[in-house]
């Protein structure tokens, strides 16, 4: 066999080989976090719940979901073991004042984003309000022949022009 018709397997061959070394390399780091967990320590779950260490065992974890609330839980079911700050962030609410963001805020209901005054009526410069309720025929000024018409040929369901 020549290497151009080999050549495919070998690049497949390849690639399989750097895609599992990456996994088990991912897989290492994520079972050295969990070893890393101690008591007092903020973690995250799998499922996105925040809560702190309370015991390590050999296969689960004791974690303190609210004060006075515990669960067992897996300890592949830990996603991510979080520094202090960042859980306290992130739980607590602490150290968000050193944040600046530049972005306005923007209020929770639309009647604020409308300037009126103290009788409840729009601000001279705004827009006039459109009136998008249905008329009646009646309402107009001027009735149209076809309206007349529509009126002569009024029929219930099932009247018909027989005698």
């Amino acid at each position: 066999m020549s290497i151009v018709t080999l050549l495919p397997f070998i690049v497949l061959i390849g690639a399989m080989f750097l895609m599992t070394r990456s996994a088990k390399k991912k897989q290492q780091q994520a079972v050295q976090m969990r070893n890393q967990m101690q008591p007092g320590t903020g973690v995250r779950t799998i499922g996105g719940m925040y809560a702190t260490v309370k015991e390590v065992g050999d296969d689960t974890v004791l974690l303190e979901v609210a004060p006075g609330v515990h669960a067992v839980y897996a300890k592949n079911a830990i996603g991510a073991v979080l520094d202090d700050d960042e859980y306290n962030r992130i739980v607590h609410g602490e150290g968000d004042g050193d944040l600046k963001t530049d972005t306005p805020v923007v209020p929770d209901d639309a009647s604020s984003l409308t300037a009126t005054d103290d009788a409840g009526t729009a601000v001279a410069g705004d827009v006039a309000k459109i009136d998008l309720g249905k008329k009646d025929a009646a309402d107009e000024a001027g009735t149209a022949p076809e309206a007349e018409d529509a009126k002569a040929d009024d029929k219930r369901d099932g009247d018909t022009d027989a005698k």
